[in-house]
C-alpha cells in the first residue's frame, strides 16, 4: 500500500480576492483533495466557498485538530493518509503549522514516514518581517508574551538585551483585544533608540505597517490596532547601526 501526501494548505490573511494571495496552481490542487485536518471546521468551509471551490463542500470529509492534539487524536487523523488517501492541513489564517497546534499534526507526518509539502501562501509574520526594516538575518518568532504585566515588562527586557546582544530581530504577536496593552508596555519599557515595527492587517486594504525608535513612538497617538490582527517587531539599537541611533539624537 502506498501512503498518501500531507499538503500544508495556506489561507487568506485578509477578506480579499483569492488571486491575491494564492497562486492558481495550488488552489487547483486544494480543489483535488477530499479530506481536510482544519484548525476550525466552520473558518475552513468559509475559506473554501472564498477560493470558489467547485464542488459540493459537504463531499469533503473536514476533521478538526484539537489545540493540544493527543497521540491517539494524530494517529486518528493521519491514518487515512497512511492508508493513501492525500489530505491538507489547514490554518484559520495564513501557512499552517505555524503559531497554530497544526505543528504536532507534520512532525507526528514525518514520524510515519509520511510526504509532507508545503504550499505557497501567505505568513504575517514573514510579511511583516520583509516589511519592518528590521534585521532579516537573524530573528525570533515568539509567540505570545506573557499577559500580566509585570510579568510582560521583563520579558520585553529580556527579549529587547537578547536582541542588542545578538543583532537579532525579535517578533511576537497578541490577541488582538489585548494588543494596545501590548504597545503600551513596549513603548514604556524598551529604550529610546529602540526600534518598534507595528504591521496591522497585514494584506488586507486597511493595512498599516509602521517602523519607528520608541522616542518618536511616545509623543504621537498610539495606533488604532485594538482588535486588529497585529504583528510586533522589536530591534534594540547597537555600534553597529549608528544611523538608527542618530534618529533619536
Amino acid at each position: 500500500m502506498t501512503a498518501g501526501t500531507l499538503y500544508l494548505i495556506p489561507a487568506s490573511l485578509a477578506p480579499i480576492a483569492w488571486e491575491s494571495y494564492l497562486p492558481p496552481d495550488v488552489r487547483a490542487r486544494c480543489f483535488a483533495l477530499e479530506y481536510l485536518i482544519v484548525e476550525n471546521a466552520k473558518a475552513a468551509r468559509s475559506e473554501l466557498r472564498h477560493v470558489g471551490f467547485h464542488r459540493p463542500i459537504r463531499d469533503v470529509r473536514i476533521e478538526s485538530l484539537p489545540e493540544r492534539p493527543t497521540n491517539d487524536d494524530l494517529d486518528r487523523l493521519l491514518q487515512p493518509v497512511v492508508e493513501g488517501r492525500d489530505g491538507g492541513l489547514m490554518s484559520d489564517a495564513g501557512c499552517p503549522a505555524v503559531a497554530d497546534p497544526g505543528a504536532q499534526l507534520v512532525r507526528a507526518a514525518h514520524g510515519r514516514g509520511l510526504r509532507v509539502v508545503p504550499l505557497v501562501g501567505p505568513s504575517s509574520i514573514l510579511l511583516a518581517l520583509m516589511a519592518s526594516g528590521l534585521n532579516g538575518q537573524s530573528f525570533s518568532f515568539l509567540g505570545y508574551l506573557p499577559i500580566a504585566d509585570a510579568a510582560r515588562e521583563d520579558a520585553i527586557r529580556r527579549l529587547e538585551r537578547e536582541s542588542r546582544e545578538r543583532h537579532r530581530t525579535q517578533i511576537f504577536i497578541e490577541t488582538p483585544y489585548r494588543n494596545q496593552r501590548l504597545f503600551a508596555s513596549l513603548v514604556a519599557t524598551c529604550l529610546t533608540d529602540t526600534l518598534l515595527c507595528v504591521a496591522t492587517d497585514i494584506t488586507a486594504s486597511t493595512e498599516s505597517i509602521v517602523t519607528r525608535p520608541i522616542a518618536l513612538w511616545r509623543p504621537a497617538p498610539p495606533p488604532a490596532i485594538d482588535k486588529r490582527p497585529t504583528v510586533f517587531l522589536v530591534q534594540a539599537a547597537d555600534s553597529a547601526q549608528p544611523h538608527l541611533r542618530q534618529e533619536v539624537k
